[in-house]
């Protein structure tokens, strides 16, 4: 992964284009655009996958070449016109991974994490899990495998993503001209939409003739409803991540025979029953829409935020140099730090716990660093006596999960 220290301004490049169209949507008067609770989780699962990829991606560019240098049908060569055709292939490919990924259940589960917010905006397009990039690379397998070389491959998916990213903002308005061949903010507003005449519409990501070949192309009528039909009631970081798979798992338990079970996984969400995803939440979850659980004190989400994104910034600028228990600490520290950010939008009290699970990884990678590990007892020790002294618990409470009242 030669270009890797490149991918460490991707970060600062995304805040610096949110905050953009944030001041844009103050001066255009549309704070709706924004939403706070929502933001922070976009971002968060954001973080997630881009800290993640940095393990797996490179195992992606090594399928590419293994395909490519013994599977390959074609000796394509770099010449201009096989750029146009390799865009329109990575295109198209993608066309088809994503109608799927709306289609099929398993791919769903994998692709519905990206259609929770509901809002459409920049903070939107970072909702991508690895689960999602896991499934969209083996579609984008057939690359390699027709004679496409690697390196143009991943070329034109740095292209391709860094595209999309820009059709996620409500502050451009339609430009009916480009409508008939690019994807814009307002085709792709429509993909996000839960209105019931948007659904399953605008499947492209850079072209729209796709969608109007295969007939899914809707423009922009009345003004989208964005999010999902039964929106989540839950801004957890792993719920978010793992809702549609306990799904799936209860309606395969409510199925009898090969058949139903087999749909449960590969049929599709329209047919999923509408009773899983209530039942769920109310066993595990509490309303996110009850406003009387809107949380008061926000520094500290933002401090928690801000020192992920940096440490991710500077991970992904030396990742090739560290070593493997400086990586085990920091993909350590940023998933526990993303899980505590979307648990304090719930208040969730077990996040002290886990506040002090953070203390004690922090406390285990210097002591490590400085060849001390014996002395392990002694932060664990002092974390026990200063709860026991100063009752920690209450006063965090009391302090970190003020809420707003109604």
């Amino acid at each position: 992964m030669e270009n890797i220290n490149f991918l460490a301004f991707a970060m600062p490049a995304f805040f610096l284009f949110v905050w953009l169209e944030f001041k844009l949507a103050q001066r255009k008067k549309r704070p709706e655009i924004f939403n706070y609770e929502s933001s922070v989780s976009n971002i968060s699962i954001g973080i997630a996958e881009r800290l993640i990829n940095l393990f797996i991606a490179g195992s992606f560019y090594q399928l590419y070449f293994y395909i490519y240098e013994n599977y390959r049908v074609f000796e394509i060569p770099s010449t201009f016109l096989v750029w146009i055709a390799l865009i329109l292939a990575t295109d198209f490919v993608w066309y088809w991974y994503h109608r799927l990924g709306h289609e099929v259940n398993f791919f769903w589960a994998a692709h519905i994490v990206h259609h929770h917010s509901e809002e459409f905006n920049y903070t939107a397009a970072a909702r991508i899990t690895t689960f999602q990039a896991i499934i969209r690379t083996g579609f984008w397998c057939i690359l390699p495998f027709i004679g496409f070389h690697p390196m143009m491959i991943i070329t034109m998916l740095v292209v391709h993503g860094a595209y999309s990213f820009f059709t996620h903002t409500q502050v451009v308005g339609r430009i009916k001209c480009l409508e008939y061949v690019f994807v814009t903010p307002s085709v792709h507003g429509v993909h996000h939409a839960s209105d019931e005449k948007y659904l399953d519409k605008n499947y492209g990501d850079m072209f729209t003739f796709w969608d109007r070949i295969f007939g899914t192309f809707q423009e922009e009528q009345e003004k989208p409803k964005y999010g999902l039909t039964h929106p989540l009631k839950s801004y957890s970081f792993l719920w978010q991540h793992f809702h549609y798979y306990f799904e799936i798992y209860e309606l395969m338990q409510r199925s009898k025979g090969f058949k139903p079970k087999w749909k449960a996984v590969f049929g599709s969400p329209a047919e999923m029953d509408q009773d899983i995803r209530p039942m769920l939440e109310r066993k595990f979850l509490q309303d996110k829409t009850d406003r009387s659980h809107r949380l008061k004190f926000r520094n500290y989400l933002y401090v928690q935020l801000a020192i992920s994104v940096v440490v991710l910034t500077g991970f992904t600028y030396y990742f090739e140099s560290v070593n493997f228990y400086d990586k085990l600490f920091v993909l350590t520290f940023i998933m526990v730090t993303l899980i505590n950010c979307c648990a304090l939008l719930e208040q969730r009290k077990w996040i002290y716990y886990l506040e002090y699970f953070r203390l004690f990884a922090i406390s285990t990678y210097i002591l490590h660093l400085e060849n001390a590990t014996e002395y392990l007892f002694i932060p664990v020790v002092l974390m026990l006596i200063a709860e026991k002294s100063f009752s920690l618990s209450t006063k965090y409470q009391k302090l970190v999960l003020q809420l707003e009242t109604r």
